[in-house]
């Protein structure tokens, strides 16, 4: 059983590290990849405390990540060409919309000084970054999604999210 449990974490483990890699291999992805780790960084070094600077990085890092995978969707005449599969909008469409709508509430709340209601969130999501790096690939149809690959960002986001915690926290807010 442990070597079967030992497989699977391997096996999930390649699987982020192609998700991870993939962007580099592309000439296309890397102008929209490194800034999502240099945001990343950024956020990383910035205080533990909700702040409206925090809000303005995250909402730059959603926006940064957001209208680069919005390029599938115009074509080189101009128009907007949404894909859509059994009449519904694909998940690339639905994810880059929703990441859209919080960068731009982010970055607007950053710079107003002034969260929407329940929006308060906003100056906390210095990990968001991970979610956007880790999905790149897929969201800029470079990889398919799949289960294995969500299960593999969701199942190391914790671990990861210790590790760079532990890694910062010495320097972070000075």
């Amino acid at each position: 059983m442990i070597d079967s449990l030992s497989s699977e974490i391997s096996s999930y483990w390649q699987t982020l590290w192609v998700l991870l890699k993939t962007p580099f291999l592309h000439s296309s992805l890397i102008w929209g990849i490194v800034p999502l780790y240099f945001g990343w960084l950024m956020n990383e070094l910035t205080s533990d405390k909700k702040s409206f600077n925090t809000a303005i990085q995250s909402g730059f890092s959603f926006l940064w990540a957001g209208l680069h995978w919005s390029q599938i969707y115009f074509q080189k005449g101009g128009g907007l060409s949404l894909i859509f599969r059994n009449g519904l909008p694909t998940i690339n469409f639905m994810v880059t919309l929703l990441v859209l709508i919080i960068g731009a509430t982010a970055f607007i709340s950053g710079i107003r000084k002034r969260y929407p209601k329940y929006g308060s969130f906003l100056g906390h999501a210095r990990f968001a970054n991970y979610f956007m790096i880790a999905i790149f690939a897929m969201q800029s149809n470079y990889l398919a999604w799949t289960w294995d690959r969500l299960i593999a960002i969701v199942g190391f986001a914790v671990p990861i999210w210790i590790v760079v915690h532990f890694t910062f926290k010495p320097i972070r807010g000075r």
